[in-house]
């Protein structure tokens, strides 16, 4: 499915659980969620976890939703940075931005139509 011109409302249904990475701050993600899902379905939250509305919404539908919050865990991203180093992760670079144009890199980033990672260098 193409995001930028379907959205996914529009082209899912019965859905039995959907995994919601970006949440409602953007475009009301995890709302719109509730209508593809299936009675009896899962909305998972994960960036924002559930408001009181979100909650409310997903009762009225017939739907359960959940947050999940990840913890830090330093063993874990030991390996994950090893893993990075062994060439076994990459990160998709989108583009590379000098710390003086931080604002305008945010505004984009927060457009939701980026594919990578937008970095911003530091002169030495």
């Amino acid at each position: 499915m193409d995001y930028t011109t379907t959205r996914f409302e529009d082209a899912a249904v019965d859905v039995d659980i959907v995994i919601d990475l970006v949440g409602d701050a953007h475009d009301r993600t995890s709302t719109r969620s509730l209508e593809v899902l299936r009675p009896g379905g899962l909305l998972v939250a994960i960036p924002a976890g559930v408001s009181p509305e979100l909650a409310q919404a997903a009762e009225a539908t017939g739907v359960r939703v959940t947050p999940f919050l990840v913890e830090p865990d330093g063993a874990a991203l030991t390996t994950i940075a090893d893993l990075i180093d062994a060439g076994h992760v990459a990160v998709e670079v989108e583009d590379t931005f000098p710390l003086e144009e931080a604002d305008a890199v945010h505004a984009r980033g927060e457009a939701g139509r980026t594919r990578g990672k937008l970095v911003l260098t530091v002169a030495n």
